[in-house]
């Protein structure tokens, strides 16, 4: 069904309905709460003065002169803090023996990337406070930096480091033998018939958030309240007390407007634990707030990936072999899951195929580089990307066209479920019926004859196709497995739902929503499930005090995890009304049934009474069974047996000037499988922001760092954003395979068009350019990279593979250069 029908259904069940947000009028009209807007008696502002250089010892610093700069209320070192500071907590300990050499919030002897926070100045206002920071010397003894993986390894190389014995922080292998026999991988890939190998670059990106970071800290007794723009209140509650020893029970966190986060907002950041420490030294609620600079410059980057590659197959096609090699960057310090990250790709290179021998290592290595952490997709995109580029080049190694190859190889959808090489099963999916349906929206084979013809005529303005067929694991659960990854907590999550007297709903979720539109979907779900109005039900979240218990928003888990828990706590809300419906209907309450909010007597549908007004009798009390307490109020925790494997096909036509290099979107195609839709209109605002950012990163962003460790790319001005006018107006459709692992049969949405689409233009730039012997571009695919691919190709290199659509053998680096 696509959205211009389903916005006919004005009655009828709630899920499917493409309702306009609810959240969004506080929005739109200037009513919102952002951290930053929020003002408290007496408080403090906190300016942090940051390293220009990427690595030094920090000799002595003299902050005498800032203290008595006007309105300066303190100045504080990494010193003054050395015993109560701790180390930002790293969750995600990969190995038993993986280095983690701490990550203090501000430093104490040296610095490991531009911006790190060297002091702090606070004083009654952000400008005063700002003003003074130009008053603190620091001395630094200037150390080399650290910027390149494969050197950083190197025997020799300078330590990020002083406490570590190299650059390494791990080393992660994960080998699944031929056809699960168990057998070693080395012999699926020495004796294949064919080998494709290939290097694949990904890029450093910045989440680029609209709202900066911002944190306001209140001491309240021996605790502390703070507000943050954080994706994560609750586990923020707990790491702020395992860190700074504070009682758990005594920190409240709340996440109010959050203003977006794409994994950006997922780890405790030096400037929460910064806050907190002065506003306790101090005993007055102190705040800070990042400027857009300080947020491109130190809040955590995505992505950062060398990729080696090697796939073997019969002539035939068939895939026999995957050996997948990664250095990831970690940056100067590990982050909340920065870590695992890579290793969540690893369950997913392997992707929609039947791939039977696989192999994956992962290096994690520290750099002189501004810390990585997630980013949207986070693992899955950089898995997704080297999967279906290698998958196109070895159909060009074949001579085959790489849908055919991509058929001959994926699990047929009357094979689900499916285990996959990685040991994942697959719950539900129909890989052909997406397919099918982009090809038709796209007009696929009209294209490749049009391309024929431009190849034919040597048209300057070449036309490039390319293909994405994707799944992945969203959830971030079940606990089981997360454990058996050294994942640093659970992957349940828990709601309760609260009948009132006037038969409002109040449902309290332990997701912590940053702009997805929980509120709606969520009402949408309780409203079907009690039958109830829409407009009855209030969703309360982002509050540990209101909100005790949950494990908030990341990795699309909102609707398939949290929306489950909601569901449970619902269905038991009505269990608990059944027997007083009977005593109030006088009937026994085996013969009732429940359906679109009330209770009627089997046979009897005059007999009935409604939820809302059970919910008014129990508020009286005047006539219930006896043995029942007056109370409707439910909860309940959902913790899944499975993740939940939303997939699709997304395709992309593009033009490229071969005089300039431009290149244009022609037209996008996406055609995905969520599972059972709740509110099409979220879906369609998620899948169009997350194709943006996929985009994004295969023709427009990069975080750049020169030989001295400075962020190049640290104003918008340099670090390219896509507008609308940059992307064309996308085509997108859904199929329906409902998820079989919870009740509700939805799978995940908000990370699958970052996913998927940052292969698909790759794929089409290169398709492109094959004609001129180039088979890679790195990313992004800028225009002057695209012309110097074009003009690098030697003429013998073009008369060697012709026009053939699928010839080519030459990869061109960041420069454009042949490799």
């Amino acid at each position: 069904m696509t959205l211009a029908e389903d916005r006919t259904a004005e009655s009828g069940p709630e899920i499917g309905r493409a309702r306009r947000r609810k959240e969004d009028r506080h929005l739109v009209t200037g009513r919102t709460t952002w951290t930053d807007n929020l003002v408290l008696p007496g408080m403090l502002h906190l300016a942090m003065l940051r390293s220009p250089m990427a690595h030094a010892r920090i000799t002595s610093i003299d902050t005498s002169e800032a203290k008595s700069r006007p309105g300066v209320v303190a100045v504080f070192t990494g010193r003054d803090f050395a015993e109560t500071q701790g180390n930002l907590p790293c969750a995600w300990p990969v190995t038993p023996d993986m280095v983690n050499p701490g990550a203090p919030s501000l430093a104490v002897d040296q610095v490991n990337h531009v911006g790190e926070a060297v002091a702090v100045v606070v004083a009654r206002t952000k400008a005063e406070a700002q003003d003074a920071l130009e008053a603190i010397d620091v001395d630094y003894d200037p150390l080399p930096a650290v910027l390149d993986m494969e050197a950083a390894l190197a025997e020799g190389a300078p330590l990020v480091h002083p406490n570590t014995e190299s650059n390494r922080s791990y080393t992660w292998v994960f080998e699944a033998g031929a056809a699960g026999t168990g057998e070693p991988i080395e012999p699926a890939l020495e004796q294949a018939e064919v080998t494709v190998k290939r290097r694949f670059i990904q890029q450093r990106l910045i989440p680029a958030f609209m709202e900066p970071r911002s944190v306001v800290v209140q001491p309240v007794g021996e605790g502390v309240h703070i507000t943050s723009a954080t994706q994560i209140p609750h586990i923020l509650r707990t790491m702020v007390g395992l860190t700074l020893g504070i009682p758990e029970h005594a920190v409240r966190v709340t996440a109010p407007d959050v203003g977006g986060g794409f994994g950006g907002k997922i780890p405790v950041t030096p400037e929460e634990i910064i806050t907190t420490l002065v506003a306790r030294k101090l005993g007055k609620p102190c705040k800070f707030t990042e400027s857009r600079s300080e947020s491109l410059m130190t809040a955590h980057h995505g992505r950062d990936q060398i990729q080696d590659i090697t796939i073997t197959a019969k002539r035939d096609g068939t895939v026999t072999g995957l050996d997948v090699h990664l250095f990831a960057d970690m940056g100067a310090y590990l982050r909340l899951v920065g870590p695992g990250v890579p290793i969540l790709g690893a369950f997913m290179f392997n992707s929609i195929y039947k791939v039977p021998a696989y192999r994956f290592t992962c290096e994690g290595v520290f750099t002189t580089k501004t810390p990585t952490d997630a980013y949207r997709g986070a693992g899955r995109p950089e898995a997704t990307f080297a999967i279906e580029r290698i998958m196109d080049e070895l159909a060009v190694e074949l001579g085959m066209d790489p849908m055919e190859l991509r058929r001959k190889n994926w699990i047929k959808h009357e094979e689900f479920p499916f285990t996959t090489v990685c040991g994942l099963t697959y719950d539900s999916g129909n890989y052909e019926a997406a397919t099918d349906k982009a090809l038709e929206l796209i007009g696929w084979d009209e294209l490749r004859r049009e391309q024929a013809e431009r190849r034919e005529r040597k048209d300057p303005v070449q036309l490039g196709l390319g293909i994405s067929t994707f799944t992945e694991m969203c959830g971030l659960a079940p606990s089981r497995v997360l454990g058996s990854l050294s994942y640093g907590a659970g992957g349940w999550e828990h709601a309760s739902v609260r009948m009132l007297a006037t038969g409002k709903v109040e449902v309290v979720t332990g997701a912590s929503a940053h702009g997805q539109g929980h509120e709606t979907a969520f009402s949408q779900i309780v409203a079907d499930r009690l039958g109830v109005p829409f407009e009855d039900v209030v969703i309360i979240h982002g509050d540990t005090q209101s909100s005790p218990r949950g494990l908030d928003t990341y990795g699309s888990r909102s609707l398939a995890v949290g929306g489950t828990a909601i569901v449970k706590a619902a269905d038991k809300v009505i269990e608990k009304a059944r027997p007083i419906a009977a005593h109030l209907l006088e009937a026994d309450a085996d013969d009732l049934e429940f359906d679109a909010g009330k209770f009627s007597v089997k046979g009897a549908p005059g007999s009935a009474v409604t939820i809302q007004e059970i919910a008014f009798a129990v508020f009286m009390a005047h006539n219930l069974p006896d043995g029942v307490e007056p109370n409707l109020d439910s909860e309940a925790t959902f913790d899944p047996t499975n993740f939940s494997f939303p997939h699709g096909t997304h395709l992309c036509a593009v033009e490229i000037d071969t005089e300039t290099g431009r290149t244009k979107l022609r037209k996008y195609v996406c055609v995905d499988d969520i599972g059972n839709p709740v509110n099409p209109l979220i879906i369609e605002g998620q899948v169009h922001g997350g194709l943006a950012q996929g985009i994004a990163q295969a023709l427009f962003e990069e975080a750049v760092f020169d030989d001295a460790g400075n962020l190049t790319t640290g104003t918008f001005v340099d670090y390219t954003l896509p507008s609308a006018a940059d992307l064309p107006s996308f085509v997108t459709d859904r199929t329906v395979t409902a998820s079989t692992d919870n009740p509700l049969g939805v799978k995940g949405v908000g990370e699958a068009g970052t996913i998927a689409s940052t292969p698909a233009v790759v794929n089409a730039v290169v398709d492109a350019l094959r004609a001129f012997g180039v088979n890679d571009i790195r990313m992004p695919a800028t225009p002057e990279r695209v012309w110097r691919a074009i003009h690098g190709a030697s003429t013998e290199d073009r008369a060697a593979q012709g026009t053939n659509a699928y010839g080519g053998s030459r990869t061109f680096s960041s420069d454009g250069r042949g490799e």
